[in-house]
């Protein structure tokens, strides 16, 4: 299986950025893993809220750029569908077994992902109500998509 995460923002922080090499590496075992970082749009303070959906709009042009028309996407969105690790693992399981071997995850930047991003998502995951910082999700992301690995393989992983 072919995994990429499309996300807005780069990493700078080295104790974030060695959790995604490890997580890369321990990926390796089990599919193709590729993380596409975009840069961000700089948002102004007490921007509005059209400026904010122009921002959106930018970021989300740019995600829509590096999107293949074979990938299944899976945006992660506070109003997607929640799961545990074990229904997540089924469910890249079963896009497996479906043939679809080209996923896509893709995070946004600080304001969220554009309409246009949501409307070509094949799913919409939502992670918890909170909100993490999206360098952080991207540790956090890797890690499920590991887990759910392991538990597909039947390989033992904290429950």
């Amino acid at each position: 299986m072919n995994i990429t995460v499309i996300c807005v923002g780069k990493i700078k922080e080295k104790y974030l950025k060695s959790a995604i090499d490890e997580y890369t590496k321990r990926l390796t075992r089990y599919c193709k893993l590729s993380v596409v970082e975009l840069g961000d749009e700089k948002t102004p303070d007490n921007a509005s809220e059209k400026e904010n959906v122009l921002i959106r709009k930018k970021e989300g042009d740019i995600i829509l750029s590096k999107i293949k028309d074979n990938m299944f996407v899976i945006a992660l969105e506070l109003k997607g569908k929640m799961l545990s690790s074990i229904e997540l693992s089924g469910f890249i399981k079963d896009l497996g077994i479906r043939g679809e071997s080209n996923v896509a995850f893709i995070i946004g930047g600080s304001l969220g992902l554009s309409e246009a991003v949501l409307e070509r998502s094949n799913y919409k995951l939502c992670f918890s109500k909170l909100t993490f910082p999206h360098q952080l999700f991207r540790v956090i992301l890797l890690e499920q998509v590991y887990r759910s690995f392991r538990i597909i393989s039947g390989e033992p992983y904290h429950k």
